[in-house]
């Protein structure tokens, strides 16, 4: 508990508001950490709205063997006041996130980000990802790969008028510890409203863990690019992998 509270602090201390001028609303990725075995996962996604300024903060909390979200989760800030900091709704979310947290002790199991792969990143292949589960130096152990696909679907009521057709995709594991597979780990049966109006997908991020007593996970980020009032907004789902 010590631990978490000395983590909360320092994590809203130490983040202060800066919001530079751009079109769209891309928000940052902050992978929190697991519970002992596994099978809960959480994460916090931050930035400030385009349009109306307002700073936000949303911390998931998942249920790995499951693929959905705890109880009461998301966790869901927002300051209708463009004058107030980023760390102001940052520390608010956190706050309302500890007890969750702390059950699970997720901030002792932070598990690694073994690949990170953001919209800035030049170069870069949005729709693929390539990584070893633990980093070392000499490395070990075989790569693993993801292929994510879009395809389109009908807007929703929502949606229509605003986008001529809403993206949904589809995530295959291609290689598991250097043999090549082709498992599918991920497809959308519908498009959810939490999504927005989803034009685009990325493969953002790998977070892996590996509990002593039960198998290994790999979480998935994905980044969700939604129409936006100044360009397309960006939003993060996450997709447990057991491989």
């Amino acid at each position: 508990m010590t631990q978490l509270r000395t983590w909360l602090g320092v994590t809203a201390a130490i983040l202060i508001a800066a919001t530079p001028a751009m079109a769209g609303d891309i928000a940052a990725l902050q992978s929190i950490g697991f519970s002992d075995d596994g099978s809960v996962y959480a994460f916090e996604e931050y930035g400030v709205q385009d349009g109306s300024g307002f700073p936000y903060s949303n911390i998931y909390v998942i249920d790995t063997v499951k693929d959905a979200y705890l109880p009461g989760t998301p966790i869901k800030v927002r300051i209708d006041d463009e004058s107030v900091g980023l760390s102001k709704a940052r520390a608010d979310a956190l706050q309302k996130a500890a007890p969750l947290l702390s059950t699970h002790e997720l901030a002792d199991h932070p598990g690694q980000l073994v690949a990170f792969n953001p919209v800035s990143e030049l170069g870069a292949d949005a729709d693929t990802l390539r990584y070893l589960a633990y980093p070392a130096d000499p490395a070990f152990g075989g790569a693993y790969a993801l292929r994510l696909e879009r395809f389109s679907t009908p807007p929703t009521d929502t949606c229509a008028g605003v986008i001529d057709d809403l993206k949904a995709f589809r995530l295959t594991l291609t290689q598991k510890d250097g043999t090549a597979v082709d498992e599918l780990v991920h497809e959308d049966i519908k498009v959810p409203a939490s999504r927005g109006c989803a034009v685009d997908y990325r493969l953002g991020a790998a977070v892996t863990y590996a509990p002593i007593n039960a198998a290994a996970i790999h979480m998935v980020l994905v980044q969700v690019l939604s129409f936006g009032f100044e360009g397309h907004d960006g939003r993060w789902i996450a997709i447990p992998v057991r491989p």
